[in-house]
């Protein structure tokens, strides 16, 4: 991989490995940059597991947008992790993910989960609505209390009160098992409408959610790959 020393030299802590349709993260990311990574967006692949992450011990910011992700997701223990985004994956199952990342990722402040079924939102499912949306924000602050932003939201001292007092009942009811192959979300059917900014849908322009900062690129897509504050956007 000596192509990629010139890459890396423009800042060796901050990788991308966007839109090269890996079912897993390659050995030699870990091998080469998992000392150093703090920063890395996998976004725009077809992984289906995160475990190639074990080498990467020191990431704060994981970005993996646009996947494949289901239920048996499983990170390593990352204790520096402050910040992960899994917007547009196929998670259904939002309690035993909680659950699974407050057990591996105990710094976790930011959290985006916009796309998946696991997430309510009128632009997923037609049959949710705002309240059913609220109700996730409650139970998802109830089993994270630590979390200061979640989706394209800050978390308010209101919603840190109401999921200390009634998070736990708030578990909003995942989606049944037997849904129809053309149902929103299904691979073959990509969603028509999606409540992520709209350079997040196109691997050549990938805007993050959180944060802005200049990166190694290591991808097919070089043009416009910048992370910025929803707020600057």
């Amino acid at each position: 991989m000596a192509h990629s020393e010139s890459l890396v030299a423009l800042n060796g802590t901050q990788i991308s490995y966007i839109g090269h349709d890996c079912k897993d993260i390659p050995d030699f990311l870990g091998e080469t940059y998992g000392q150093l990574a703090r920063r890395l967006d996998v976004s725009f692949n077809q992984l289906r597991s995160l475990a190639g992450l074990k080498m990467f011990t020191e990431l704060e910011e994981l970005v993996a947008d646009n996947n494949l992700l289901g239920n048996d997701l499983r990170l390593p223990r990352l204790p520096n992790l402050h910040t992960l985004t899994l917007n547009k994956n196929q998670l259904t199952d939002i309690e035993a993910l909680l659950e699974h990342l407050a057990d591996v990722t105990p710094s976790l402040e930011y959290l985006s989960l916009l796309g998946n079924e696991a997430c309510p939102n009128q632009l997923v499912s037609l049959d949710k609505d705002e309240d059913d949306y609220q109700r996730y924000r409650y139970f998802v602050l109830h089993k994270l209390p630590q979390l200061k932003f979640l989706d394209t939201r800050k978390v308010t001292k209101k919603e840190v009160m109401e999921a200390q007092a009634r998070g736990a009942f708030m578990k909003v009811v995942k989606p049944k098992a037997e849904a129809a192959p053309n149902e929103a979300g299904s691979e073959s059917n990509p969603l028509p409408y999606t409540p992520l900014p709209r350079g997040s849908r196109d691997a050549r322009n990938h805007k993050g959610v959180f944060a802005k900062c200049r990166y190694v690129y290591y991808g097919k897509h070089s043009e416009g790959n910048r992370f910025i504050r929803n707020d600057q956007l």
